[in-house]
């Protein structure tokens, strides 16, 4: 029995001792079970058997680099009509968002965006919002207003949609920035945090969702908060 290993996928070769048969079983590293192919050669042909692995092998390869191009970035969702959020998408996710047809980013990070991620807006005119939001830690949280403000009437302007919303993970920032979006479109508070904590998970943070629970959206509620296509 052989074991081939090609990136996330482990391959598993193995002979039928009474048919003389080849049998490919391909799976995830965290899935035992997987797909299986099965490839019938003969027991006293082994150059034949050879073929027919490397042409299984060869289909394989091509199956994982076709699946490979589109990858979304960690915590990838849609949030609304034409809004997007994910933590800070690499070079692996570039063909996924070409899909969306992206008109802006909302980055929400102090550091500079990185030249391969500029080069990448450049290639597909899309524009750069940048708000920078310390990722600090409790009990140090300081969520600026003014920035959330400030980028959730970019996100309301339908001018900047296909947007993305991001920050490193996905979860803090960018879930504070969308709790807000919600409270402007009137969601219960409970509905809010579930959304929220469904992101950030075991790293929930109740500074943020205090943050969110004393955002004043009343000097935005005359920008649109609905974004259904007609």
């Amino acid at each position: 029995m052989k074991f081939v290993e090609k990136e996330s996928s482990i391959i598993k070769e193995e002979e039928d001792d009474e048919e003389g048969n080849m049998i490919v079983v391909v799976g995830d590293d965290d899935d035992d079970e997987g797909n299986m192919i099965v490839v019938v050669g003969d027991d006293d042909d082994d150059e034949d058997d050879s073929d027919q692995y490397k042409f299984v092998l060869s289909c394989i390869e091509k199956d994982v680099s076709e699946e490979d191009k589109f990858v979304p970035p960690l915590n990838f969702s849609m949030v609304d009509y034409g809004i997007y959020r994910s933590g800070f998408p690499d070079s692996s996710n570039f063909r996924f968002l070409q899909t969306l047809g992206l008109r802006s980013i909302v980055y929400l990070c102090p550091e500079p965006y990185s030249e391969t991620n500029v080069e990448f807006l450049n290639s597909n005119g899309i524009h750069l919002f940048q708000f920078g939001i310390d990722g600090c830690k409790e009990p140090f949280v300081n969520i600026p207003e003014e920035a959330i403000r400030e980028a959730l009437k970019v996100v309301l302007d339908i001018r900047n949609h296909p947007l993305l919303i991001h920050c490193k993970r996905g979860k803090h920032r960018t879930g504070c920035l969308v709790g807000c979006l919600r409270k402007l479109q009137r969601w219960c508070f409970s509905s809010v945090f579930d959304e929220y904590q469904r992101f950030a998970a075991h790293k929930a943070r109740v500074s943020d969702m205090r943050f969110m629970e004393m955002f004043d959206v009343s000097n935005l509620r005359h920008l649109p908060a609905s974004f259904n296509q007609t």
